[in-house]
């Protein structure tokens, strides 16, 4: 039976989204509209006990019900990223407005102006304002205003319909919407979760691909996934999976079994994972991963999780090493290019691990050997784990006060 996935926001928003929809048809999908955003919490309140999950047209109305403790189902957003702000600037441009002078809300500051900066545009007279809890549309519209009362800005920009009425015969407006890759991803990563909701390998994962060329043979490729694949607008692909599948499949991140085929060919082939608790965090992170994917060689895949920790994995291991294991010393480059860390650094893990290897290491041990705080010592050991080059034992070290330390057995 499909799953029933209710969604909530404006009319024309929630009917976008229905209408762009799950062309699989794995997925039945219920309009639950608002006329304004102080309705959520009512419509949310009669719909949850219909519905399997929960899809929100944007953050607004996904943090009212969150916060009123309305969600208890499994819930995401569709997030408006840098790539629907370019968009509308785009189109601001062809009917001759001058995009130097704008404001926006809603967007993260950061984001807003990585996309100008990309796009070679001024960002010296650009307002941004984030949303935050308790933030009202009379809010925006009055951030706008001032902006324009205080000469800055001639276009507003926002993602709140109630603030664009409010807006409209202000000054020159412009609403955003979301699109229809985010949508579908969102539907894509949501369905996932929901159908694993009871799983703790449902850490929604989600991964770009990168090539220089199209190619036929990549749905195949990517099936033991068990995911979906969606093109994005740059001509890169997606593929939505779930963490606990990624890690069955790349064998604890330490190898991705499609990467060799598609360097054979295409001669560049970079694949970028993203683990995140929302499909926009996973997918800033996929698109994290894929960068350094490029940096890191040829052919690479990378993946980055929420807690800054970005796994190399290189595609050409094999003449090194059988899959999934560890390359021997002379290959400490591409090793450390894997792990995420210095290769100095793996060589000084060696002569420590090498002392005495029966006994294993702490992190108090790698913290005193590398000179660095106990935190970033257990945030290496955790990347080894990752890795599969360092196990944690049962065993604790005693004789200390507190909780004993982890003793984790490194091979590298």
């Amino acid at each position: 039976m499909a799953l029933t996935v209710g969604v909530i926001g404006p009319d024309d928003l929630v009917h976008k989204v229905i209408a762009v929809g799950d062309p699989a048809g794995a997925v039945r999908l219920v309009a639950l509209p608002y006329r304004h955003e102080d309705e959520t919490l009512e419509v949310v309140a009669k719909a949850r006990s219909e519905v399997d999950a929960l899809l929100f047209t944007g953050v607004v109305p996904h943090t009212l019900a969150t916060a009123a403790g309305l969600v208890d189902l499994p819930a995401m957003y569709v997030p408006y990223n840098g790539a629907t702000l370019l968009r509308a600037l785009v189109e601001l441009l062809r009917l001759g407005h001058d995009v130097s002078r704008i404001s926006i809300d809603t967007l993260r500051r950061s984001e807003v102006m990585e996309t100008l900066t990309e796009a070679k545009l001024p960002t010296e007279h650009v307002h941004v304002l984030p949303y935050r809890p308790g933030l009202t549309s009379r809010d925006l519209a009055d951030f706008h205003l001032a902006a324009r009362d205080e000469k800055e800005t001639r276009v507003a920009i926002t993602c709140l319909g109630s603030a664009f009425q409010l807006l409209d015969h202000e000054m020159h407006a412009v609403r955003l919407a979301p699109s229809r890759h985010s949508i579908r991803s969102t539907l894509l990563a949501l369905t996932l979760a929901t159908a694993g909701q009871h799983s703790g390998d449902a850490q929604v994962a989600l991964g770009i691909i990168d090539l220089p060329a199209a190619d036929q043979e990549l749905a195949a490729d990517l099936r033991v996934l068990g995911g979906s694949l969606v093109d994005l607008p740059d001509g890169q692909r997606l593929v939505v999976t779930t963490r606990g599948v990624l890690e069955t499949v790349s064998e604890q991140f330490t190898r991705l079994p499609f990467l060799d085929d598609l360097a054979a060919r295409h001669g560049t082939a970079h694949v970028g994972f993203g683990l995140g608790r929302t499909a926009a965090e996973a997918e800033s992170l996929a698109r994290r991963a894929v960068k350094r994917a490029r940096s890191a060689g040829a052919v690479a895949g990378v993946v980055s999780m929420t807690d800054d920790v970005d796994i190399v994995i290189d595609g050409q291991r094999s003449a090194d090493a059988p899959p999934g294991q560890p390359a021997g010393p002379e290959s400490t480059v591409t090793l450390a290019r894997r792990v995420g860390l210095n290769p100095g650094t793996l060589d000084r893990l060696r002569e420590l691990a090498a002392q005495d290897p029966e006994s294993g290491i702490t992190a108090h041990r790698v913290a005193e050997h590398l000179s660095v705080q106990q935190r970033t010592a257990r945030r290496i050991l955790k990347r080894l784990e990752r890795a599969g080059l360092a196990v944690p034992t049962a065993d604790r070290q005693q004789g200390q006060t507190g909780r004993p330390p982890i003793v984790y057995r490194v091979r590298i």
